[in-house]
């Protein structure tokens, strides 16, 4: 099943010798470093193997929400929310950027006061964002049938378009000069007395002082084949469209059932925010012991499943040389085909709780893969191991939202200015180092 329709954006037909910088990989996380390293007046080139946003980014469900964060990333997610509300003025395209709010239902009183002490992560940031008593969500929503103990509500979230925002920043920095390659796949790293000294893709080699690898969900098996470790497993999320619906909620709602966000054609996007399947793989077993503290923490929201992905992850070479075909030339996108039954139950629990989408028409289903850590935070840093090298990648289902202010970090970090915000949390070396790995839900 194709995955969405994604803003085409066509790459550059030249192969650029030097630049300053090569990011590698054209999603939101990939193309944002690229605009801020060109914003800052470097070279850049932007190298994608396929599409740009053709995988995650473009598969997401488009909420852009500082709500219920770990509390590690709501710095960086404060600085997001300013460059989104700025970034159709920047990039000149419609990206669908729209304050409209997000709200989390709480079942019961256990709920409510949960979501009430994590509201307290948001003391000094100016974001507007409160509960919602029983009755004052029933006023809010009149025509609605659910039954809750109240809600968390957080006006100051946004909403945008996934198929539209990562095309729009990566045209953005084409306009300010930097090269966007689509179809050409970086196959490794070229060094010089063990710096980065150039990368070599499947259309030549490009000379360069710094690479950038924000490949999502490949991004570990890059590192590998650089002698690098990076505990990095795939979730699969599947969604659903509509078509144009009139008297549905205008703000993005997460409950026990469902998940919900309305788009700028005036459609929804429905999903199941505690229902996603893990593929049984090779990789599963090599990163067992860093993953088990979320395996118990989330087991209920996960399905393991052992299929045909297990022995197609097995025939992927983990080691190739630079003058041959590397994997991420014979597989340009990752487009699994949608749990029916998940976006179907979804769909269901939405229609009883909003009878108004019992009129709602299923335009489109797909399915992402989702790039996750051990404690479902990203890494954005520099690789010590390797001068020149930076990582940003692993963003665990929250990418989209935190998208624009990562590459900002990640451009900080590889120019050596003072980051946007403490980039501690977020250090490569805390796999590796001795540092306690935990999920934290700020609750």
């Amino acid at each position: 099943m194709p995955g969405p329709y994604v803003v085409p954006v066509h790459g550059d037909a030249e192969l650029p010798k030097e630049v300053d910088v090569v990011v590698i990989g054209g999603g939101i996380i990939g193309t944002s470093t690229a605009l801020e390293r060109v914003d800052q007046g470097l070279r850049v080139a932007l190298c994608e193997k396929g599409g740009i946003g053709h995988e995650q980014s473009s598969r997401n469900w488009g909420w852009v929400r500082i709500s219920r964060r770990d509390p590690r990333e709501v710095p960086l997610m404060a600085e997001s929310l300013r460059i989104w509300a700025d970034l159709n003025r920047r990039t000149g395209r419609e990206t669908g950027f729209k304050r409209s709010g997000i709200v989390f239902t709480c079942a019961n009183e256990k709920e409510f006061s949960e979501h009430e002490r994590w509201n307290r992560n948001l003391e000094g940031y100016q974001i507007e964002s409160r509960m919602l008593s029983a009755a004052e969500f029933k006023a809010k929503y009149p025509d609605s049938n659910m039954n809750v103990a109240g809600a968390l509500y957080t006006a100051g979230d946004c909403r945008a378009e996934p198929q539209r925002a990562a095309p729009a920043i990566a045209e953005a920095a084409r306009d300010r000069g930097a090269f966007i390659l689509t179809e050409c796949a970086v196959r490794g790293l070229q060094l010089s007395g063990g710096n980065v000294s150039g990368v070599v893709t499947e259309r030549g080699e490009i000379a360069c002082k710094a690479a950038v690898m924000a490949g999502g969900a490949w991004s570990s098996l890059f590192l590998g084949n650089n002698g690098l470790d990076l505990p990095q497993l795939r979730v699969m999320n599947s969604v659903l469209r509509t078509k144009p619906l009139e008297g549905g909620p205008e703000e993005a709602i997460w409950s026990n059932g469902f998940a919900v966000r309305k788009r700028l054609d005036g459609g929804y996007t429905i999903a199941n925010g505690f229902q996603n399947v893990v593929d049984i793989v090779p990789a599963s077993f090599r990163y067992a012991l860093k993953f088990l503290p979320a395996l118990r923490h989330e087991w209920r929201s996960l399905n393991l499943r052992l299929t045909g992905r297990f022995y197609d992850e097995w025939r992927i070479p983990r080691r190739w040389t630079l003058d041959e075909a590397s994997p991420f030339e014979y597989n340009r996108v990752l487009d699994p085909v949608p749990v029916m039954d998940m976006t179907d139950g979804a769909f269901a629990e939405l229609k009883k709780a909003f009878p108004v989408f019992e009129k709602a028409e299923i335009s489109q289903r797909w399915a992402g893969m989702i790039d996750v850590t051990p404690d479902a935070i990203p890494v954005i840093d520099n690789i010590d191991a390797i001068p020149g090298f930076h990582v940003a990648t692993g963003f665990s289902g929250h990418g989209f939202g935190i998208g624009p202010a990562a590459g900002k970090l990640m451009a900080d970090i590889v120019t050596g200015r003072d980051p946007i915000v403490d980039r501690r949390d977020f250090r490569f070396s805390r796999f590796s180092d001795g540092s306690k790995i935990e999920l934290v839900s700020g609750f």
